[in-house]
Formats: C-alpha cells, structure tokens, sequence
C-alpha cells in the first residue's frame, strides 16, 4: 500500500506493526488529524465525505417502496430504512451510495454536525446478490443498491439543527463476508464533522448516505463523469458536496 507508514498509526517496533487482529489492522487507524483534514469545518452547509470511497450512484426522488431486486436496483426506502417511521420524510430527497475497496481506509466519520438520534444495527444477510444482475466476478459489486436493503447494516441519523440540511442518514453497509459493522456512537451523542461514527470489518463495503425531500445537495462527483468514478477516490473528511 503506497504511503502506509504516512498514513496510518503503526508501531514499527512491534513485528506486528502494533496490530492485534487481522481486523485491528483492517480498520487501522490513521496516523493523525492531518492526514484527512476536514473540509471548512466551520461551514455546516459543505457535507464531508464519510469514508475514503469511490461514488457509485446518485439517485433523486427515491419512491418509499420500490421493486429493489430487479435489474436496475431502485431504492426502497422503506426497507433501506428499516421500516423507520419517518422515512416519508426522505421519499422524493436524494441518496448517495458509494463503494469502499478492501484497501480503502474502513472507518466512518460524520458528514455532518449535529446530534445522534438514532444508531443500530439492523442485522441482515451476507453474501447475497441480486440475481437479475447475472454473473458477477467481481464478488456482489454490481449488486450494491439491493444489498443496502438487504445486507447487514448501521444506521445513523445525525440532526443538524438547520432545517435546510435536516436530519441526514449514514448507512454503513456489509458487503460480502462483512456481516459487523460496529458503532462508535450513541444516541443522544453530539458530534462535529469529522468525529469517528463507527467502522467495517474485513472485505469490501459500501455506504448510502441520505437527504431530506427539499434538501438540495451538489455532489462534488457529479463535476466527475460516471464513467470515472469506479477510479474517484473521495477521501474522508473531504468535500463531498453542498446544501444550497
């Protein structure tokens, strides 16, 4: 891994680097606050990205139930969100979904400021693929938007306080063999951008990360053309778009 040592927090004197587990060194550590500044932290409107991640799909006017297994994988937020009782208010708003690689850096960080009003975990199946994608040698990639709905996963939701961000959602999902994906926070909680939210556990993951009906977010990714973002990295704690 280039830049290793820059990186992450290691103990070279250690024949272990310091690390006690396989997955103690999967969710490493970074080495310091430097390493991934954080976007004007002082602007609660900039959104920061959650995860060292590549962007995988936007989708605006998401329906609250949707025929999630089918080819084209539209969101159903009912099942996204677990049945929660407000997710009337996210039908219609934006969802951002973005893909993390077995290297990447597997902890999260708050996007946004603000309160914790809701962090669980809604267990759920591992190694699952949609089967209307057909054969995938990229083990379940091209299924990500049906395992958000139906893999294990966190679920967090972090109140601003302003009611033009209003209350954004972070969904870590597990992909594959990841069936833990453990919280670093609780309810109740206050936390400034870039505060640890939680991490994945060994194998490929993926995060949506959802806004509002009325919230109106410029992603940072779409300057990027879509065939490019399976190569756009968007570093945690960066800038991952703006509430106008």
């Amino acid at each position: 891994m280039p830049g290793f040592l820059e990186t992450y927090k290691v103990d070279l004197a250690d024949p272990y680097y310091g690390f006690q587990s396989w997955n103690d060194f999967f969710a490493r550590k970074l080495k310091n606050d430097k390493v991934r500044p954080i976007a004007e932290p002082g602007d609660p409107y900039v959104i920061c990205s959650p995860c060292d991640a590549c962007p995988y799909f936007i989708e605006r006017n998401p329906k609250l139930r949707d025929q999630f297994w089918i080819k084209s994988q539209p969101y159903s937020l009912q099942h996204l969100l677990n049945d929660d009782p407000l997710t009337d208010k996210y039908v219609g708003g934006t969802v951002f979904q973005a893909f993390l690689d077995t290297a990447n850096y597997h902890r999260w960080h708050a996007p946004v400021a603000g309160t914790i009003t809701k962090a669980y975990i809604k267990e759920g199946a591992y190694y699952a693929e949609a089967l209307s994608v057909g054969y995938d040698p990229t083990a379940n990639t091209y299924s990500q938007r049906y395992l958000s709905h139906v893999d294990t996963r966190a679920i967090i939701h972090i109140d601003t306080g302003k009611p033009e961000i209003g209350t954004v959602i972070f969904v870590a999902v597990g992909m594959a063999e990841i069936s833990s994906c453990p919280l670093e926070v609780y309810y109740g909680q206050e936390v400034k951008k870039g505060d640890p939210l939680g991490t994945f556990q060994f194998g490929g993951s993926t995060y949506c990360l959802l806004f509002e009906k009325g919230v109106e977010v410029l992603f940072v990714a779409e300057r990027t053309p879509v065939t490019e973002w399976p190569n756009y990295l968007q570093l945690v704690n960066s800038a991952l778009g703006r509430v106008d």
